[in-house]
């Protein structure tokens, strides 16, 4: 029996400030990455990260949001998205992958854009963008779980609601406000017959507003409510709501239900009517203090003391406290940049601002999320009276579209749509192991297409550009791999020092000497002058015992550029590098023979072999190296698969030894090659959901074997050595299946086969799968282990997913 597990989840944060919820009861942080909503407990200190993925949703997650219905109800997960639903996740903390749908709320025609619930009263609250606010009830007996619509209201004026606040006001009534597109807060509060109804319109914002939050005052039973609320205008407000002792007191409202303000600081009390009390509300304080967009905030109390806690779109976070003596509410702790190089790219320093801050559930830490979607934390060191950075994730914010093992497997290279290059590592800590992000090589103005390493300290990518871009390991990268990781490179000596770019520029220039001691304005070796560095956050990445921060990763883990390969005339479509790294193998989006042409370099020289390798008559989709390097395989959207031999060592010359011009009924999107033990043979998957074993130079030209599957087939990847004298050929697809085979070795005929579990994969296009490759030492004496090794799985949905595959019995 084979055994799935998931060793490392890497996935970016979708940004949208209502996508996230840090739930005080059991310290998980649920946020939207994609069209899933991720689990990460920010205080685990082994560091594991994501530790699964709620899949379900069709589109985007823009609304993530913790209901505790009742003490003895199990924990809920709410989840709004573009698909204009509302998923209810019941979850077992047991147990990480027992999540599962228990509710799918519909009747919204627009995206769910933030969700607010108010759990004493098993009630929530949805706002979407056809201008609607929905009030749903959840009722749960004997098991079984029950949701029912209340109440529909339509904005008038007619607005897109982007913040909600549901809270009871008392045990009878609740208070619902509700902001957008407009610079205005509008109150609904219960009267007769229980429905929400619009009774105060507070004002004073000057652009649309992002974020509100509510809280009692204080922890007595009469307490006042203080509402805050964040715009776009870069200021907070404060409001404050008390319960009136006179009801027929209070009331600066006109006949509209608008408070009428006599001037922009008003503090007039305005009246709400409950069915049983009245209320006022009163302008309490404008906070300023952000340069730009201010996108949350958050209410927190710690040691009996009220804390706000605010994300701004300037990059920083700002903790507000109320000044005892004068009640004036000032900022006494900020975290975050402060940069001279705000409005610059990400490359240069800019992170892109804070779209979320949250604060966990004693106050002592607080986590942010960014434009790259990385997740930072920080930790109250009461010792030396400071927030310290602690150990956050990462991951693409778009799709994954290409991934590549180092070639002794020691690390992990992804890259995307979202235009990064990103290096994954295990970090070992002494009897800790936890994979992260070591190092973001490349940050591009192109969507990357594809990746693979060449020789030991370089990689090649290929993007919507034409052209391809090698990397060299700088030496910084290599010091940290090997301090972190264990992981050391033999010519680390010869490595360049760092790397950085020019003001406008595409192309990561190598500087000689460590990133601190370089002056303003820096000239690289062809005059290229490069974007300023940062005094001693410099030096953090290299004397730090933990993974590198956000901050480090997109400004001092570039990788210097080595060469440009030019020669194709459209984007590029595929990329392969022989296992020496001698060779590099490229192609190109085509519609014609002409440009449908496999080029091949030297690495020595970065000189072109002429002429290019003709075979294919469209879009070649796939390049693969046999693992004896004699040979190269190709598959392409015209059906048909090509192998070249190759001949010599200096300048090599490639010949077309056999091909399939009719090989599926369907384009071929994959391919690669069986362990040289198997003599000679390929695999390939192709949209026709059919994946075939071929024998090279079979005169038959029929397959060996023929696997079936539910989808397209977009990835395949054989293991590298024999597994008890069989062959071990993984499966992916373009629905998220994933099937291992096991194959004899003198038929091919299909021993057993086993799929990864729901709960494990994708729901969306695999793009790329690869076995980790092992050692040649370890590979001999793998055969009769229990472990089969790790698999890497890139896909649509923004992940990037590494699993460990053992073997049990068969079946």
């Amino acid at each position: 029996m084979v055994k799935f597990s998931t060793d490392y989840i890497a996935a970016g944060g979708n940004r949208n400030p209502a996508a996230a919820d840090w739930d005080e009861a059991t310290g998980l942080l649920a946020f939207g990455s994609g069209r899933n909503v991720a689990l990460w407990k920010p205080s685990d200190p082994q560091h594991q990260g994501i530790s699964t993925l709620l899949c379900g949703h069709k589109d985007d997650v823009n609304a993530v949001k913790f209901f505790h219905p009742a003490d003895d109800w199990p924990c809920l997960i709410l989840s709004g998205s573009v698909d204009q639903s509302i998923r209810l996740w019941q979850t077992d903390l047991a147990l990480d992958n027992n999540h599962q749908t228990i509710s799918i709320l519909e009747g919204h025609t627009g995206s769910i854009n933030c969700i607010s619930v108010a759990s004493t009263r098993q009630i929530l609250a949805s706002g979407a963008a056809d201008a609607t606010i929905k009030l749903w009830r959840v009722g749960y007996q004997n098991n079984q779980w029950e949701t029912t619509l209340l109440q529909t209201i339509q904005t008038e004026p007619r607005f897109i609601p982007l913040a909600l606040t549901l809270s009871t006001l008392d045990l009878d009534n609740l208070l619902l406000a509700a902001a957008g597109t407009r610079g205005d807060i509008y109150v609904y509060a219960t009267r007769s017959e229980q429905k929400l109804i619009h009774q105060v319109t507070l004002s004073g914002h000057e652009g649309w507003i992002r974020s509100l939050a509510i809280t009692s005052e204080h922890d007595e039973a009469n307490s006042a409510f203080l509402l805050a609320s964040a715009s776009q205008d870069k200021y907070i407000r404060l409001w404050r709501i008390r319960k009136n002792a006179d009801s027929e007191k209070g009331g600066a409202q006109d006949s509209n239900g608008s408070i009428d303000f006599e001037s922009l600081l008003s503090n007039k009390a305005h009246r709400v009517e409950t069915s049983s009390k009245s209320y006022s509300f009163t302008f309490e304080a404008l906070l300023l203090g952000h340069d730009d967009w201010i996108y949350k905030v958050s209410w927190r109390r710690i040691a009996g003391k009220l804390r706000l806690l605010s994300a701004s779109a300037d990059n920083s976070l700002a903790m507000w406290d109320s000044d005892a003596p004068s009640g004036v509410w000032i900022c006494t702790t900020r975290l975050g940049e402060i940069s001279a190089q705000k409005g610059s790219t990400t490359a240069t320093g800019s992170m892109g601002g804070f779209w979320i801050g949250l604060w966990s559930a004693d106050g002592q830490s607080v986590v942010s999320l960014g434009r790259t979607g990385s997740w930072r934390l920080w930790n109250y060191d009461s010792d030396r009276q400071r927030w310290v950075q602690g150990v956050g994730i990462s991951g693409h914010t778009r799709s994954v579209m290409d991934i590549a093992w180092a070639t002794d497997g020691s690390y992990l290279l992804s890259t995307g749509s979202d235009q990064t290059t990103r290096l994954h590592a295990e970090w070992i800590d002494g009897r800790k192991r936890s994979w992260h992000e070591f190092a973001r090589p490349q940050i591009h103005g192109y969507d990357v297409n594809s990746i693979d390493t060449v020789g030991a300290f370089q990689f090649v990518s290929g993007a919507d550009e034409k052209l391809l871009r090698v990397f060299d390991e700088p030496k910084s990268t290599a010091e940290l791999l090997r301090r972190l990781c264990g992981i050391r490179t033999a010519l680390e000596e010869k490595l360049p020092e760092a790397a950085n770019i020019p003001v406008l520029g595409l192309s990561n220039k190598a500087v000689q000497g460590t990133p601190e001691n370089l002056p303003n304005g820096t000239v690289a070796p062809d005059g290229d002058v490069l974007s300023q560095s940062n005094d001693s956050a410099d030096m953090a990445i290299q004397d730090s015992s933990d993974p590198p921060n956000e901050d480090d990763l997109a400004r001092h883990t570039l990788w210097p550029e080595r060469e440009k390969l030019y020669g194709h005339g459209y984007e590029i479509s595929a990329v392969a590098a022989r296992h020496d790294g001698s060779l590099i193998a490229t192609a190109c989006k085509a519609s014609s023979l002409d440009h449908a042409v496999i080029r091949v370099f030297e690495a020595q020289d970065w000189r072109e072999l002429k002429p290019p390798l003709r075979a294919h008559s469209l879009t070649v989709t796939s390049l693969r190296f046999s693992d004896d390097g004699r040979s190269l395989l190709s598959t392409g959207r015209d059906r048909q698969w090509a192998v070249f031999a190759i001949y010599g060592n200096k300048s090599p010359t490639f010949r077309l030894i056999d091909n399939n011009l009719k090989a599926h009924s369907r384009m071929i999107l994959s391919g690669c090659w069986a362990p040289t033990t198997a003599g000679g043979m390929i695999v390939t998957g192709g949209r026709d959901k059919t994946s075939k074993l071929w024998l090279v130079l079979d005169t038959s030209k029929e397959p060996k074997q023929t696997l079936t599957a539910s989808a397209p087939i977009t990835a395949v990847d054989m293991l590298s050595h024999l597994v008890r004298d069989m062959l071990v050929l993984a499966v992916a697809t373009e629905g998220g299946d994933v099937s291992i085979y096991f194959l004899e070795m003198a038929t091919f005929a299909v021993k057993s086969y086993y799929s990864l579990e729901d709960t494990l994969r994708p729901v969306t296009s695999i793009t790329q799968l690869l076995w980790r490759p092992l050692p040649a030492s370890e590979d001999e004496s793998r055969g009769g282990d229990e472990s089969l090794g790790q698999v890497a799985l890139s896909s649509d949905d923004c992940c990037l997913r590494v699993l460990s595959i053992s073997l049990d019995r068969l079946k």
